[in-house]
């Protein structure tokens, strides 16, 4: 009986040499080229044999692989002939490479479990691995369970071998390259993103081994590799395939190094680690980003990485940047939601926490832009974690790098008016804090932590906008003040990125909103905080908003003076300015004079909080040794004060609980305004509680105010110094020190507006008030000190004269001398000071305070008037236009006017992406609802469009324009 062999077998079994022959095949190892062009030949127009043929072949394989383990090396070059068959047929029948998947993973899979040693067997496995990778579209990954166990494994024994230990470098080296190729392979390959459920054991997989490579090398060869990734992505031990269609790809080829040749170097291992990541990165859609961030993480708790903060930055920053562009925001997501899951964390996760605060930052100050990032959730998030560790701890060291983190938020500026927005949500934490403060456990620890968040909150705001404004002029550092109030003093909390300051190279655009002031108004009544700290960092913010951020309009042109980097409006003469004022930064700069006012008189300061009240008050003490009281101690006020905090706080009637519950922190506010108006007293007397950093701030506040906005500076600023000169006029010799002190900031204030208006003369008075203030003695009888007193600094009739006759001025305002003198001159108390910001302005904006402002409520159907004033009530300082009416059109306005609205900050984290295919949509947790239902933009949109016609001056007594600008409109 005759037993005849397949046709297959046998064309198989002829591509090998003789047995004898076998060892003769080195050092190549390849099978018979006729024969194998017959084999291949037959299977690729006969692929039903396909299946048979690798089944075969695999047998065969596995066979020699055993023997081969026992060190027979006849069978060892038996086996190498056997992987290059199985790469000349996946090469070759390509287009069916699907029947040959399982037997040639299996192969591959059996040959590195049994000969993991022999680089070159290995290599050869590497390259049958490369072969298919190229060419598989990855459809039985997830569908065959024994195909995709062998396949992963695969991916494990060509990473532990990416990350191998030898003696011997030049092996190490050797080693790592070979099994970085087949993962770079991997990642190259429709097999790791055809299914989104496999996705993440893979990318954790690869990830391992990459990790580890880069965060062994040093940051500067990482640095300087990194720079040449885009420009030469194709790896030199694997070439691009992904860019052509399969049918025409072509397989990279892995061998062993050829010796004699120098051995590879450190740096070729790292180079190639960068290329698979950024492939990785580069491939990946926003759920995959996911899964890999997901791995980073566990990879990073597996190496303990953590430690190593500037490697995670720079891998963060990396991660971001080789992104892809519309997924780049997933990267910060994953960062504050791995950073909030810390917050009940144990100690020994201080490392971590470190860390990824400062990848947050690195990544937010990088120039990489993160299109679709939701600015106001991260800022949502992260400051409930920045209170939580106040309230625990308000001397924590993570403090100043949370603050950092917060602030780098502005450097990504994508709308126009985000940083107005984070700036509103930063200030109405701080008018919460204010007037209740931080719940904490001990009780003694009420104000020390209260006056820590305020601050820290403090320190946040202002880097938000330091970095907003460094990043919107491109290439010049953050402008200092007059004063140098950037360099850096012992005891404050200071927030400015260097990586802020990098020049930036994408296209996102500058042209902000300013934040208004009637949004800031809220952190002026922490100038007169019972906290030395806190009144100090108030002070700062406030001037640095001054010079750099608050709007200059209606600011004369001609003058030369510090202009404000980003006006955005020609400065004009105010030709409505008397008597009454009624723009918003003359309300603002009235406000300021009269918390200065407050702060340089009164006798008592703010109290922290009703909380301070329900509790027993302990004296607490300064604890900055940066400024040196000269006289009554604020300690001595502090207590005062929170002994008496709820005749302060909570009116006589009625309980203190039902009080707070009823009135919100702004009712709060208002009554303990109403308070330190009520303890101001008609002289300065010996009972006044400001130190001589005060007056030192006041003469900075005001400085900056004369210096930037010269002409509101004048309206607001000159009847205040009238008012507290007056207010000097005292029989006290105890009090002649004080009374220098505050005379010589008022000619100190005389000498910036006649520098500021170039006014010689002025200048020349101000110069001889402050030289005789300096060596002026105390009267010997008290008669003598009050008209001493009067008579003291300034002569106010010639500074006066000197001003109101300057015809620069008069022309700025567009009056004469007379009237400038009467406005000059006008009667000026703290009172009418305060009362014209809060009758002339909304004093609530929709994201501030307890409500909705009840002006906001107004309906349109009331207001079918044309009201140009309207638009004030809105928060935003922008008019209607073009967007406005797009919205209205296309339903998303949510109030019944569209002018009173802003379009929502839009993000791809409120909605999920289709190819997440049943997996929770990347997003971080919102703290408030953003979104508006599409019933209610179909309800009223209609209405939407009328209204924004109307305010556009497009209307039914309009025709013509309407025809002529909206003709299919006005058609339909």
């Amino acid at each position: 009986m005759h037993i005849f062999s397949p046709n297959h077998v046998k064309l198989l079994n002829t591509c090998y040499p003789p047995t004898s022959g076998l060892l003769a095949a080195g050092p190549d190892y390849s099978p018979n080229s006729h024969e194998l062009s017959r084999l291949t030949y037959y299977a690729s127009n006969h692929p039903g044999k396909l299946a048979k043929i690798g089944s075969e072949l695999e047998k065969r394989l596995k066979l020699e692989c055993k023997k081969a383990k026992s060190g027979n090396i006849r069978s060892r070059a038996s086996l190498l002939i056997s992987l290059s068959i199985f790469r000349s047929l996946a090469s070759e029948c390509r287009r069916d490479i699907a029947l040959l998947s399982p037997s040639l993973i299996g192969s591959v899979e059996f040959t590195l479990a049994s000969v993991p040693n022999d680089l070159e067997v290995v290599a050869r496995g590497a390259s049958v691995f490369t072969a298919w990778t190229t060419f598989t579209d990855g459809h039985l990954i997830g569908a065959d369970s024994c195909m995709t166990t062998d396949y992963l494994s695969i991916l494990r024994q060509f990473a532990l071998l990416s990350y191998s230990n030898s003696a011997d470098q030049e092996t190490q080296n050797r080693t790592r390259l070979i099994g970085l190729a087949a993962l770079t392979a991997a990642v190259n390959s429709e097999a790791l993103y055809n299914d989104i459920g496999h996705f993440g054991a893979q990318a954790s997989i690869i990830l391992r081994p990459i990790m580890t490579v880069l965060f062994d090398t040093p940051l500067s060869v990482l640095e300087e590799q990194a720079s040449a990734v885009k420009d030469t992505p194709s790896s030199p031990y694997l070439a691009e395939f992904r860019t052509r269609p399969a049918l025409e790809r072509r397989a990279a080829s892995i061998h062993v190094h050829v010796d004699g040749d120098k051995g590879p170097s450190t740096s070729a291992v790292s180079d190639v680690s960068l290329h698979a990541l950024f492939s990785l990165l580069n491939h990946a859609n926003g759920a995959q980003l996911g899964y890999i961030m997901q791995s980073t993480f566990d990879n990073l708790d597996e190496l303990q990485g953590w430690s190593r903060v500037k490697h995670c930055c720079w891998f963060a920053q990396k991660t971001a940047e080789w992104a892809q562009y519309q997924y780049r925001y997933v990267v910060p997501t994953w960062l504050v939601e791995r950073l909030l899951s810390q917050q009940d964390a144990t100690a020994n996760s201080h490392p971590l926490s470190t860390a990824l605060t400062a990848m947050i930052t690195s990544v937010f100050s990088s120039p990489t832009p993160l299109i679709n990032l939701s600015s106001s959730d991260i800022l949502s998030n992260l400051l409930p974690l920045l209170l939580r560790n106040i309230s625990t701890n308000p001397d924590d060291p993570s403090l100043p790098a949370l603050v950092e983190c917060t602030s780098s938020l502005g450097c990504h500026v994508y709308y126009s008016d985000q940083i107005q927005d984070l700036a509103g949500e930063l200030i109405s934490r701080l008018l919460v804090i204010e007037v209740q403060g931080v719940l904490v456990q001990d009780r003694h620890s009420f104000h020390s932590t209260r006056s820590s968040a305020i601050r820290h909150l403090l320190a946040a705001l202002l880097g938000l906008i330091r970095a907003a404004n460094a990043n919107e002029v491109i290439g010049f550092p953050v402008p200092e003040d007059a004063n140098g109030l950037n360099d850096v003093e012992p005891g404050k909390i200071r927030t400015s990125p260097d990586a802020a300051r990098i020049d930036r190279t994408d296209d996102r655009p500058s042209g902000r909103t300013s934040v208004p002031p009637d949004i800031w108004q809220d952190t002026l009544s922490l100038i007169c905080d019972t906290e030395p700290l806190v009144r100090n960092d108030c002070a700062e913010a406030l001037v640095y908003y001054i010079s750099q951020e608050m709007p200059k309009h209606g600011e004369h042109n001609d003058l030369e003076v510090v202009q404000h980097p980003r006006a955005e409006a020609p400065f004009r003469p105010i030709q409505n300015l008397f008597p009454n004022v009624g723009d918003a930064g003359t309300k603002f700069l009235n406000s300021v004079h009269a918390y200065l006012y407050i702060l340089a008189l009164s006798t008592a300061f703010g109290v922290p909080s009703s909380i301070a009240a329900s509790s027993e008050p302990s004296q607490t003490t300064n604890g900055d040794t940066s400024i040196t009281i000269t006289h009554p101690a604020s300690s001595e006020a502090h207590h005062d004060l929170a002994e008496n905090a709820e005749s302060l706080i909570v009116p006589q009637t009625g309980n203190r609980r039902s009080f707070s519950a009823q009135h919100g922190p702004r009712a709060r506010k208002e009554s303990l305004v109403l308070r330190l108006l009520e303890r101001i007293p008609s002289h300065y007397t010996s009972s006044a509680k400001a130190t001589e950093a005060d007056y030192v701030n006041i003469l900075k506040v005001l400085t900056a105010i004369h210096r930037h906005l010269p002409m509101h500076g004048l309206v607001t600023g000159v009847p205040m110094l009238l008012a507290m000169n007056h207010a000097l006029d005292v029989n006290d010799s105890n009090l002649w020190p004080q009374i220098v002190t505050i005379k010589t900031v008022i000619a100190q204030v005389w000498l910036v507006i006649g520098q500021t208006w170039k006014i010689p003369d002025l200048v020349a008075i101000a110069e001889q008030a402050i030289k005789s203030l300096a060596s002026s003695p105390m009267p010997s009888s008290a008669p003598g000190l009050k008209s001493s007193a009067a008579t003291l600094g300034m002569d106010l009739e010639r500074a006066l004269s000197k001003v109101t006759s300057c015809q620069a001025i008069q022309n700025a305002f567009g009056t004469d001398q007379d009237g400038l003198a009467r406005r000059l001159t006008v009667r000026w108390t703290p009172e009418l000071a305060l009362r014209d910001f809060e009758r002339a302005s909304s004093y609530e904006a929709t994201f501030r305070g307890d409500g909705v402002s009840p002006l906001l409520k107004i309906s349109p159907a009331l207001m079918h008037i044309e009201n140009i004033s309207l638009q004030s009530l809105a928060r935003s300082t922008r008019g209607l236009g073009v967007t406005d009416l797009r919205e209205a059109l296309e339903g998303r306005s949510s109030m019944s006017n569209p002018a009173l609205v802003r379009p929502p900050s839009i993000s791809t984290l409120d909605h999920a992406s289709p190819s997440h295919m049943g997996v929770d949509p990347i997003r971080l947790t919102q703290t408030r609802s953003r979104s508006r239902t599409k019933s209610r933009s179909n309800r009223n949109g209609a209405g939407d469009v009328r209204d924004v016609l109307t305010r556009l001056g497009i209307s039914k007594q309009s025709s013509s324009l309407l025809k002529a600008t909206f003709p299919a409109l006005q058609k339909s």
